[in-house]
């Protein structure tokens, strides 16, 4: 027993040259599995609490998800020059506190009686913002903790993290919700991201020297003009920035399509949602190797058509239990793609920056990835509404795939196999 004991310890123990053997990488690591868990159940309690409790209908479920949205076409641009000016640690930090204590406030409005979709619109502008700033400054925290060759394994070490919390979080996510109520299962999110504060408090990060003041439209120029002229930036910007609108019409009515066409319960959802931690576990434990195998770029193709098969999957599944096992497998496609993109597209643009203008251009990327996805998010709703739910799930996945199409025959992603050196910087004007 205690010899099997030891073995199980031992394959527990990173081996050595793992980043996880790296003190300060390790804390980050938890913060974000501890953040992610908390971060299921919000995924699963706020729509819930717009669908069921409140009975939005699915243009509302779309309006809710671009108010989300709204400030990154909002606010992305002037906050990356302001990252660029500011260290990132105390930016994650306060973020992260100031999204504990919005969702605190939905169970409170809730009791009070308040609580109704203009009340969530609110709250999701607020975090919205939040995740403007702080969202960006976590990226730009990751480059001066790890080094830039090592940054897809990171990635993909970060997306293990979060495909952790995926495969336990639904599951208890679901059973919380059922037990206590949608809008106070976020209350469990809230300490979850308390906890991970004060991990983030004891970081001891050696950040460069934040730019000077100087003036504020050449310096946002500057980064504008960075982006504009690095070919790979702007395919990247252009491809994933399509599979957002794709993925955000096809999101915004999956949880009305599992309550409605399904007639599934909140439990049930949440353990269908485990199937979308198993699909990240699987893309995250072997994402890394994928990469080097047969590229970055052909990777990250690879993930955009992963999506584009499970959403079309759903739309022409029959409602029933093998309408519920589609609806597991669209969870495990789009888990396994969404990794493979992003591991590969996070690594590839801050691979290419250098890092005076890391925070202008994660900024300038976010902002120009996310424009369509509002859109996207109300063509979703729309078509669920006028048309009916599977066509917004048809939409997100024939976009999809031809995205992929289009990246493979049209771009050189295919023979982007490794990291590109750091470009040279513009001058500011």
């Amino acid at each position: 027993m205690r010899a099997a004991v030891q073995r199980l310890a031992a394959r527990l123990v990173p081996p050595p040259g793992d980043l996880l053997r790296d003190r300060l990488y390790r804390r980050l690591w938890l913060s974000i599995l501890i953040s992610s868990f908390g971060g299921q159940i919000t995924m699963l309690a706020l729509p819930l609490t717009a669908a069921v409790l409140l009975h939005a209908t699915p243009t509302q479920m779309g309006l809710l998800t671009a108010m989300e949205l709204a400030p990154f076409a909002l606010f992305s641009l002037p906050s990356g020059v302001w990252l660029d000016r500011v260290r990132k640690l105390p930016v994650y930090i306060t973020g992260e506190a100031l999204i504990a204590v919005m969702l605190a406030t939905v169970p409170a409005a809730w009791a009070f009686g308040v609580l109704g979709m203009p009340y969530l619109y609110v709250v999701g502008f607020l975090i919205g913002c939040v995740f403007v700033t702080a969202g960006t400054a976590a990226q730009i925290v990751l480059t001066q903790v790890v080094p830039r060759p090592r940054l897809v394994e990171a990635h993909a070490k970060n997306a293990l993290a979060s495909s952790a919390a995926e495969v336990a979080g639904p599951g208890v996510a679901g059973a919380l919700i059922k037990v206590v109520g949608a809008p106070f299962a976020l209350l469990a999110d809230a300490i979850l991201l308390a906890f991970s504060v004060l991990i983030l408090r004891g970081l001891d990060v050696r950040e460069a020297q934040p730019a000077g003041g100087g003036p504020f439209w050449p310096a946002l120029k500057a980064g504008l003009r960075f982006v504009a002229q690095q070919r790979l930036l702007v395919v990247l910007a252009v491809l994933v920035g399509a599979w957002q609108m794709c993925h955000h019409a096809a999101m915004v009515v999956q949880i009305l399509f599992a309550t409605r066409e399904l007639g599934l319960n909140e439990r049930q959802i949440g353990l269908c949602y485990i199937g979308l931690g198993g699909g990240t576990v699987v893309a995250s434990a072997v994402g890394h190797r994928l990469s080097r195998a047969i590229g970055t770029g052909p990777c990250l193709l690879l993930g955009f058509a992963l999506c584009g098969l499970g959403w079309l999957q759903l739309a022409v599944a029959p409602a029933s239990g093998w309408g519920v096992a589609s609806f597991v497998a669209m969870l495990v496609c789009f888990g396994a793609g969404a990794v493979l993109i992003f591991i590969n597209f996070l690594a590839l643009r801050q691979a290419v920056t250098p890092e005076p203008l890391l925070g202008r251009m994660t900024s300038t990327m976010r902002w120009l990835i996310l424009l369509p996805a509002a859109p996207g998010a109300l063509l979703g709703g729309l078509l669920g509404e006028h048309l009916g739910l599977r066509w917004a799930l048809a939409a997100g996945g024939i976009g999809a795939l031809a995205i992929a199409a289009a990246g493979w025959r049209l771009t050189r992603l295919r023979g982007q196999h490794g990291l590109p050196e750091p470009a040279l910087a513009p001058a500011a004007e």
